[in-house]
């Protein structure tokens, strides 16, 4: 899972990206509206952790104009304002969760990978295609009830294929939700992850569309 912080509190934005990266998410973060509205031009991200008090104008502000847009990535408002008033500038905005500072962040998590799951399309939080199951609550993949060890890098590129599953995903989107912005991964790293993935969860599992990337189909057998 790939998101955008957008937050000005640099104490705030550097503890909260590192507790969701530990995590094992993708985090980019924007210190105002003007670089987070860049990003969200230029950039594919799951989600958006959104600070109403920024320097350069309200967060809801922002949000509406990236609505006007056509923008409709799931956007989590993160406040310090308790009043109703600033919650329903949000909404309105165009906002689909909020959370009120001070915050536990466990509970960014869970709402984030809730947002994330339902505008996917998915209700309950263990997805399963074929025989293979994502628990996207406790982090952790099972093939047939038994649980599937993963690396980090492995464990985001199933989960992307899950979420996006039955639609075929293209190697770029893959690897821009795999690995950092700052990393630069060899032409055929995605082709090796998956491989492994097979080794680990069959081999008929994750299915090769050639010349347009990867989609899940129903379970195998180990290979």
């Amino acid at each position: 899972m790939k998101i955008l912080l957008v937050e000005d509190d640099t104490a705030l934005a550097q503890g909260l990206a590192g507790a969701l990266r530990e995590a094992g998410l993708l985090v980019e973060v924007a210190g105002d509206g003007r670089s987070a509205d860049f990003l969200v031009s230029t950039e594919r991200y799951d989600a958006v952790v959104l600070d109403l008090g920024l320097p350069d104008g309200n967060g809801s502000q922002w949000l509406a104009g990236w609505r006007a847009r056509g923008i409709d990535l799931p956007v989590l408002i993160l406040t310090a304002r308790e009043r109703w008033s600033d919650k329903a500038a949000g909404f309105s905005a165009g906002a689909d969760d909020y959370v009120t500072k001070p915050f536990e962040t466990a509970e960014i998590l869970f709402r984030l990978r809730a947002l994330v799951r339902r505008a996917h399309g998915h209700a309950h939080p263990v997805i399963t295609v074929g025989d293979i199951a994502l628990d996207t609550h406790a982090g952790q993949v099972t093939r047939s009830g038994m649980p599937v060890s993963l690396t980090a890098q492995e464990f985001r590129l199933l989960s992307r294929l899950i979420h996006a599953a039955p639609r075929i995903v293209s190697r770029t989107e893959l690897s821009e939700h795999v690995y950092d912005g700052d990393q630069e991964p060899d032409s055929n790293v995605i082709d090796v992850q998956v491989s492994r993935l097979r080794r680990k969860l069959g081999a008929d599992v994750i299915e090769t569309v050639r010349g347009q990337g990867y989609r899940m189909r129903g379970g195998g057998e180990p290979a």
